[in-house]
């Protein structure tokens, strides 16, 4: 049984010495040299902030291998990793090293003016001077034993809805076990080779990471300026012969709304999964059929469990108007539907999606009000103590037991007497064919709905005729705005809260 993630990382490098591991747009590791690099690192971590274990350093990140090798060093040192990217507003950098408090922070040469200017009083320690020392291989088999499966192995940096960044601290346990299940579920091994998307400060990149590690298969880390050249991409991932991805759906979409395989397509890819916000089934029909041999599965899950919690996996036709299960739980975790009264739902009732498991984060950091309002007792059992993990988001089941998400607890309203399901119109809008990427929500103040949309094509008129024969009139936006080009956040998700915030109180024109 596995209780550490470097456990994956050992038996990969003596199985696979003289394997790729990692490639980026610049370099390259293999196993043995990784590991090598892995324990210098963790024993350089360790003997220069006087040998604390279960510590958050920082790592400031990029696409690159030196973040990941990065992240092996901080778990060999005993204490657990917090990527931060190299690009995010100082601002933002600055308060999450407020509720951090970091002993350390591990940079690049090139960047360690940088770490400097927005933390001057924290030790900054040198990537390429760490990774070439000598490690004392007693003093890290002494760290090994003290570390337990509960212990955290890294954090990382969500959105707070007051502003200031929410910590989820994650355990070797729960990476384990996502890992366990992602490999065993989808039969991953040695001959895979995937190609990375999301960033390593965005907890979705470990499936990626860590699926690779277990696997000894080899992770090639997708330039970020191919997603703006999307033939450049296709060639790439031809070249390369990548046969797996997990990205989020916001990138799969980029290349449908691209036409990416108009002139070449990744036939070799046997796996397609997407994560992160609700998949289109306009988009997911353009990569079926330029990939009809292809395996595509929808993962659900936030990072408060570790990134994923439920599958499913796509067998059958659906319409473009047709909304996509999220599927089943994992191996190990079980989802309750829970209603207004704390209650399991009853058949055809919706409820929030409550998660319990070991796939559970530990909390947030330094936060335990707000742990404490998400990972709460679960309500269905008072004998003994039993966490579950509350994520807000509404669903209910499918005549085949599948879970199906239906929207965010905040996107149920009342409008003209009437619920309305906010996450209903997008999908309906989304799947009209002049529209690229919609995003729809609430006006309270105006008591009114608000749509904001891309498409080239597209205009108000337009989308009102496409919804009168499939909604009520209730359900029609009352104020429609054709942005052209949705923004983005840090997650590569569509930015709901700057969209709130600049367009709230408009009137109809």
């Amino acid at each position: 049984m596995i209780y550490n993630v470097l456990e994956y990382l050992e038996e990969s490098a003596i199985k696979f010495t003289d394997k790729l591991a990692f490639v980026d747009e610049r370099n390259e590791i293999k196993y043995g040299d990784l590991l090598q690099e892995a324990k210098s690192l963790g024993f350089a971590i360790h003997t220069k902030t006087n040998t604390s274990i279960r510590k958050p350093i920082v790592v400031f990140v990029d696409r690159n291998i030196e973040s990941l090798v990065s992240f092996m060093g901080v778990a060999y040192s005993g204490n657990f990793y917090v990527p931060i990217d190299i690009q995010m507003p100082k601002m933002r950098i600055e308060l999450i090293l407020q509720t951090l408090n970091p002993i350390a922070m591990l940079v690049l040469d090139a960047h360690k003016a940088f770490a400097a200017s927005v933390a001057p009083n924290i030790l900054t320690l040198i990537y390429e001077e760490e990774k070439a020392i000598d490690f004392n291989i007693d003093v890290l088999g002494k760290i090994r034993r003290s570390i337990i499966d509960r212990d955290p192995i890294y954090a990382t940096f969500t959105s707070g809805s007051t502003g200031i960044p929410k910590g989820v601290i994650t355990c070797h346990q729960s990476v384990v076990d996502m890992t366990d299940n992602l490999v065993n579920t989808f039969g991953f091994d040695e001959n895979c080779i995937f190609g990375n998307q999301n960033p390593f400060y965005f907890d979705a990149s470990i499936k990626d990471i860590y699926s690779s590690l277990k696997c000894g298969a080899t992770l090639y880390i997708l330039p970020r300026s191919y997603f703006m050249m999307i033939g450049k991409l296709v060639d790439y991932m031809v070249d390369k012969q990548i046969d797996t991805i997990m990205w989020s759906a916001a990138a799969v979409a980029l290349l449908a709304n691209s036409d990416a395989f108009a002139e070449k397509a990744p036939t070799q890819l046997k796996s397609v999964m997407f994560s992160g916000e609700v998949m289109h089934n306009k988009v997911l029909n353009y990569w079926r059929r330029a990939l009809p041999q292809t395996k595509f599965v929808n993962l659900y899950g936030p990072t408060e469990i570790t990134s994923v919690c439920t599958y499913y996996e796509i067998k059958k036709l659906f319409a473009d108007d047709e909304v996509l299960p999220i599927g089943i739980a994992f191996k190990n975790t079980e989802i309750l539907l829970l209603n207004e009264s704390n209650q399991l739902v009853q058949p055809g009732e919706t409820g929030e999606i409550c998660v319990r498991g070991c796939s559970l984060a530990l909390g947030y950091y330094n936060n335990p009000e707000k742990t404490a309002e998400a990972f709460c007792q679960n309500p269905t059992n008072s004998h003994f103590p039993e966490l579950i993990y509350r994520t807000g988001d509404i669903g209910k089941y499918n005549e085949f037991g599948e879970v199906m998400f239906l929207s965010r607890k905040d996107n149920q309203v009342k409008h003209m007497g009437q619920r309305v399901e906010l996450g209903e119109i997008e999908i309906l809008v989304n799947a009209m064919e002049k529209i690229s990427a919609s995003f729809c929500f609430y006006d309270h103040e105006q008591q009114k709905i608000v749509l904001v949309y891309e498409g080239e094509l597209a205009d108000n008129k337009y989308i009102l005729g496409e919804l009168k024969s499939r909604v009520s009139k209730f359900m029609f936006p009352n104020i429609m705005i054709k942005v052209p080009e949705m923004p983005y956040n840090l997650n590569g998700k569509i930015d709901r809260v700057l969209l709130k915030n600049k367009y709230k109180f408009k009137e109809l024109v």
